[in-house]
C-alpha cells in the first residue's frame, strides 16, 4: 500500500480549504446582494419602499450632483433613479410620520439605499438618532393639488 507523503497530504488540505473558503465567498455574495437591492436598476414607477438613511456633516458646503451647494437645513435628499427637482413624500413606515423633499443630488454607486435625507428631513421623520429606517417614497405629481403639502 502506497501512503502519501507529507507533502502530498498538506498540498491536499490546502486545496480543500480554498475550496471552502471559495464557496463561502459565492454563498455570501448571494445573501448579500439579495438582501441589498440595488435601486438603480429597479425601475421607479411612483411608489417604492425601501431604507432611507441621512447626510453626513462631511458634505456641508459642497457641491451636489446638481450644482447646488449641500444644507442641512434644507428639505432635499439624494436619490439615484428620479430626475434632479423631483419632489417626494419620504414617509417613515414605524411610525407614518411624512415629509416632503426634493431630489437634488444622487447617492454612491454602491450604496443600497432607497433616499439619502438632509438631517432635517430625518427630524421630521424621527429617526435622527437611529440612522438607518424601512420609508415608502412617493413621487408627488405638481400637478395634483393634494399632493402639495399644506401651508399654516
Amino acid at each position: 500500500m502506497h501512503f502519501l507523503g507529507k507533502r502530498h497530504i498538506i498540498t491536499i488540505i490546502y486545496f480543500i480549504l480554498i475550496s471552502m473558503c471559495v464557496g463561502n465567498l459565492f454563498a455570501q455574495k448571494r445573501i448579500t446582494s439579495a438582501l441589498n437591492s440595488n435601486y438603480r436598476k429597479i425601475q421607479f414607477v411612483d411608489s417604492a419602499v425601501g431604507y432611507a438613511s441621512f447626510y453626513s456633516d462631511k458634505f456641508i458646503g459642497k457641491k451636489t450632483s446638481s450644482g447646488q451647494i449641500f444644507s442641512q437645513n434644507k428639505l432635499t435628499c439624494a436619490h439615484n433613479t428620479l430626475p434632479m427637482g423631483t419632489m417626494i413624500r419620504v414617509t417613515n413606515l414605524e411610525n407614518q410620520l411624512s415629509v416632503v423633499v426634493r431630489v437634488n443630488d444622487r447617492l454612491h454607486h454602491r450604496n443600497p439605499r432607497l433616499v439619502d435625507l438632509s438631517v432635517s428631513g430625518a427630524k421630521k421623520l424621527g429617526f435622527r438618532k437611529k440612522g438607518v429606517i424601512k420609508v415608502r417614497v412617493d413621487r408627488i405629481n405638481p400637478l395634483q393639488k393634494d399632493n402639495l403639502p399644506k401651508s399654516q
